[in-house]
């Protein structure tokens, strides 16, 4: 039997891409925005006079590669890759010349999974894993399976697919006693 498979956003979801352009970004303008500010918003809509600044912060060589990861998920991503097939979809061409530093971030850092799992594209709508966990509601909402939503500042008021907060919840909610594995195998729970 296939495995069912899985893609996985990389930023806001295994990296913590805001936490780097809010304070590269507070550094450029002399500004003070902290997270609690951005709840049910992005910088670029929260102060739209400064979207050159953020896209000169992101197109910065090396701002991709040094993210840091959120926690668990290095371990959970392991975890998942031995009852699903995983990939990795980030939605590179946001910011096209962050393909290296994604590439070797990844690499470093899920050193067990494929190369080839690594998907950089734009609209997800495009994937065909059987779930897809992401931050951003438009890529969930042109996703044609099923969304988990990876809870972030931005998405607070978004309740439209199931939401997880934290790596722990993301293991439950794939691999625990009532997950997705046992549902669509109909295992035991010794199997896991």
């Amino acid at each position: 039997m296939a495995k069912q498979t899985i893609g996985i956003d990389m930023d806001e979801v295994l990296a913590d891409t805001i936490k780097k352009l809010l304070r590269r970004f507070n550094e450029e303008t002399s500004s003070n925005v902290t997270m609690d500010e951005l709840k049910g918003t992005k910088i670029r809509n929260m102060m739209p006079e400064h979207q050159g600044v953020l896209t000169q912060i992101l197109r910065e060589d090396g701002f991709f590669r040094d993210l840091e990861v959120f926690n668990d998920a290095i371990e959970v991503v392991k975890k998942l890759n031995e009852y699903y097939d995983v990939y990795i979809v980030t939605a590179a061409m946001d910011v096209p010349t962050s393909f290296a530093d994604k590439y070797a971030w990844l690499r470093e850092h899920m050193p067990y999974l494929d190369p080839q799992h690594f998907v950089f594209c734009g609209d997800k709508g495009i994937v065909n894993t059987d779930y897809l966990i992401d931050d951003n509601p438009k890529q969930l909402a042109s996703f044609n399976n099923h969304g988990v939503m990876y809870a972030a500042e931005h998405n607070v008021d978004y309740d439209e697919w199931p939401k997880v907060y934290n790596w722990k919840e993301v293991e439950t909610y794939f691999l625990g006693e009532n997950g997705e594995y046992k549902k669509h195998n109909k295992v035991n729970s010794e199997t896991i």
